[in-house]
């Protein structure tokens, strides 16, 4: 860092100028027809990834309308859930749906700001906090459009610019190369955990709906009126509260009140929940006892025929997951999956005692690539941590006395 240091100490020795966002960008109002957009250039918020995670490629472009047009160098925001921190800085021209912020930074402000610099920026922790305080909404929480134009972002010179974004970058690439790694790991397990239940064709197959209780979750209304910071409150299970890769809901960031409880849906510890949109179809272990909105599905009463390790892989397989694509949607973009659907989805039953050799089997391998303190999970979440406290050290400024 004694190249930063250097700059610093040589050009901007007092401190930087802080600017409102407002000052040196603006969302775009340029607008894309649908049918003059790729698949792959369309950007809607489900093709952000948490966690600074970038971009996947969008199957589906929109069929009607007119998108939000974006260019190289802008900074595209996920405005939906401002806690999940969904940013990327585009590397090239696309059309974003209503729910993305394209940031655009202004031209008479090209000569002082360079856009990976404001990307940075943008993707710190001081502007998704001051983002998610600033969001409207309980349940599915929005970024507050004209608030995050006053965020206030640090000038420093354009060479001190250059010089950090050449740091994280290098951090960046350095990530990237574990994650590739690890993302091959990924698919071998996955590969591996597919032909197992294949494999199981001949295994006795039940409906779902008869052996376990399936039901929706429900969500009282409006849910402000029923949240509560008292020790008493029921722990309130939301997408932010699960972990992205993992098995497990532990805690909760929010509680509601026992009358509010009576109006959603409650769950137990060793309960399932399943996500019936946004990420499609994804199982996880319930340890806490809480309630669930209407964005998840309960799943319980299944002990007497389904290990839940066994239970949990199986829930993630290739064959499960399409199983519930085809049958919610045809093939199509699925929007949501009903408790209709899961009920009558048949699934393998193989004794007890081979349920619980796959399940632990799978465990290994699962450990292999998602357990964060061994192996390559445990090296790419240290590196992670390392580039976040390096772009936190590296944003900070004393702002320029007036």
């Amino acid at each position: 860092m004694s190249r930063l240091d250097d700059l610093i100490r040589e050009l901007c020795p007092d401190g930087v100028p802080f600017e409102p966002l407002a000052s040196i960008a603006e969302y775009s109002r340029a607008r894309v027809p649908a049918d003059e957009i790729q698949a792959g250039s369309f950007t809607g918020v489900d093709n952000l990834l948490p966690d600074r995670g970038g971009r996947i490629l969008s199957k589906y472009p929109p069929k009607s309308g007119n998108a939000v047009a974006y260019g190289e160098g802008d900074v595209l925001i996920g405005n939906i859930r401002p806690y999940l921190k969904k940013i990327w800085l585009a590397d090239g021209p696309g059309g974003a749906s209503a729910d993305v912020l394209v940031v655009v930074t202004k031209q008479a402000a090209r000569e002082s700001l360079r856009p990976d610099f404001l990307y940075h920026v943008l993707a710190s922790d001081a502007f998704f906090a001051f983002n998610s305080r600033h969001s409207k909404g309980a349940a599915m929480p929005r970024g507050d459009r004209k608030a995050i134009l006053e965020f206030k972002v640090p000038i420093p010179p354009v060479a001190v610019q250059a010089e950090i974004v050449r740091v994280l970058s290098l951090f960046q690439s350095l990530e990237a190369e574990l994650e590739a790694e690890l993302e091959a790991r990924i698919h071998q397990y996955a590969h591996y955990r597919d032909s197992l239940f294949r494999a199981l064709s001949n295994a006795r197959a039940v409906a779902f709906g008869d052996v376990a209780t399936i039901a929706r979750g429900a969500s009282p209304r409006p849910i402000r009126n029923y949240l509560t910071e008292s020790a008493d409150g029921i722990p309130w299970i939301k997408i932010g509260d699960v972990p992205a890769t993992g098995k497990y809901v532990t805690a909760t960031a929010e509680r509601v009140t026992i009358n509010g409880a009576s109006k959603s849906r409650r769950v137990k510890s060793g309960d399932f929940i399943l996500s019936n949109s946004m990420s499609f179809g994804r199982p996880y272990i319930v340890r806490i006892d809480g309630c669930i909105h209407d964005g998840w599905l309960s799943i319980s009463e299944f002990e007497n025929s389904f290990d839940a390790n066994y239970l949990y892989h199986l829930l993630r397989s290739a064959p499960v997951q399409g199983e519930f694509r085809r049958r919610a949607g045809s093939g199509g973009a699925v929007s949501n999956l009903n408790s209709a659907v899961v009920r009558g989805i048949a699934l393998p039953m193989p004794e007890m005692s081979v349920q619980i050799r796959i399940a632990d089997t799978l465990d290994k391998f699962d450990a292999l690539v998602n357990d964060l303190s061994v192996g390559l999970p445990a090296e790419l979440a240290a590196r992670r941590q390392q580039y976040e406290h390096y772009r936190d050290r590296l944003l900070t400024f004393d702002e320029l006395p007036a």
